[in-house]
């Protein structure tokens, strides 16, 4: 018999603001995007690029996934405003856009900001965990936001870019949510108080966040969600039950930072594989954060499962709603040009 939590899965607009995977230019686009479909994911936001590459990696990703989609991937459609995200669900296609990860795609000119939204992402973080031209990142001396980054807040704002600030500083985050004049995200960042890590985000950046009108979205890393002895499903929930109670339902998504087991690239990179990440740039994620031992992350099947959980915890269907899909889209509709 289906649970509650799956029915309510299937009839709900779900929204996953950020995958998980390394994307090369010649990664194996079908296999990648296919768990989002299997999971009736509505939309979600492939991940370009992060900081430890050259920039020039962002557009050759991005360049490989406009061209490659429609030819491998068919189900999915590229959308750059929200009216076209309705258009695909019409079509039973996923929409998808694209995120960045760390401001050294910028290469230090803000010109490349427009461009970049022109050719479909739709947000973009400052760092990924150390310090960069914009700012600093949550693994390094927290030096705050720069006169560059000030700028290149300045104009994601006028373009319709979403300020995200996941992987962030905490003074870098706290000064850019004062910045900005639109609703900032941090994407796949969970709270601190449920799990101490570096990566994590304390209650100051969730209540400046939801201030701006914001969403914080939780992620399916165990790292990140604390080891209570518990199922990720069950830690998922916590953490956005914490959230939620914290600064209201409004302000609490899903983005669950998945990264699907796939064979090995041409190039000798293996999404599904973390691990090999952290080996080939280290400094980026010490080991004394824990970065050393295994990763594991909530599959997309399981999402079911955390309606479930939602649901045991009180969650109403309509505060369920906003969870999976409908926060992530009000920020969108407020911020999209």
């Amino acid at each position: 018999m289906e649970s509650n939590g799956f029915k309510l899965c299937s009839d709900t607009f779900i929204w996953d603001d950020h995958c998980g995977f390394e994307m090369t230019p010649d990664a194996p686009i079908a296999p990648l995007l296919k768990p989002w479909l299997d999971a009736g994911i509505n939309y979600f936001s492939i991940n370009v690029y992060y900081d430890p590459v050259h920039w020039s990696r962002c557009m050759e990703n991005i360049a490989a996934l406009r061209r490659r989609i429609p030819l491998e991937a068919p189900w999915c459609q590229i959308v750059s405003s929200v009216n076209e995200i309705d258009v695909a669900q019409t079509k039973g296609k996923a929409a998808v856009t694209f995120d960045i990860e760390g401001m050294n795609a910028l290469n230090g000119r803000v010109d490349l900001i427009q461009v970049y939204y022109q050719l479909g992402v739709r947000h973009m973080l400052f760092a990924y965990n150390k310090n960069n031209l914009a700012g600093a990142g949550c693994h390094d001396e927290d030096v705050g936001l720069t006169d560059f980054g000030r700028e290149v807040i300045d104009e994601m704002n006028r373009v319709g870019m979403v300020v995200d600030c996941s992987h962030s500083g905490f003074k870098t985050t706290m000064e850019a949510m004062q910045r900005s004049s639109a609703p900032v995200v941090f994407s796949h960042s969970n709270a601190f108080t449920q799990a101490h890590h570096g990566r994590n985000i304390v209650d100051e950046q969730i209540l400046a966040c939801a201030e701006t009108g914001g969403v914080i979205g939780v992620n399916g890393l165990n790292l990140f969600l604390g080891d209570r002895n518990e199922s990720q499903a069950k830690s998922v929930t916590r953490h956005i039950a914490y959230i939620a109670d914290l600064v209201g339902v409004e302000h609490v998504g899903i983005s669950l930072d998945y990264d699907p087991p796939v064979e090995p690239y041409d190039d000798g990179n293996h999404s599904g594989s973390i691990e090999k990440m952290v080996e080939s740039n280290p400094e980026y994620w010490p080991s004394e954060a824990g970065y050393d031992g295994p990763m594991d992350f909530l599959p997309l099947s399981k999402l079911p499962e955390v309606c479930d959980e939602l649901l045991k915890v009180g969650f109403q269907q309509d505060e369920i709603e906003k969870i999976l899909g409908g926060n992530f889209r009000r920020v969108a509709e407020l911020v999209w040009k």
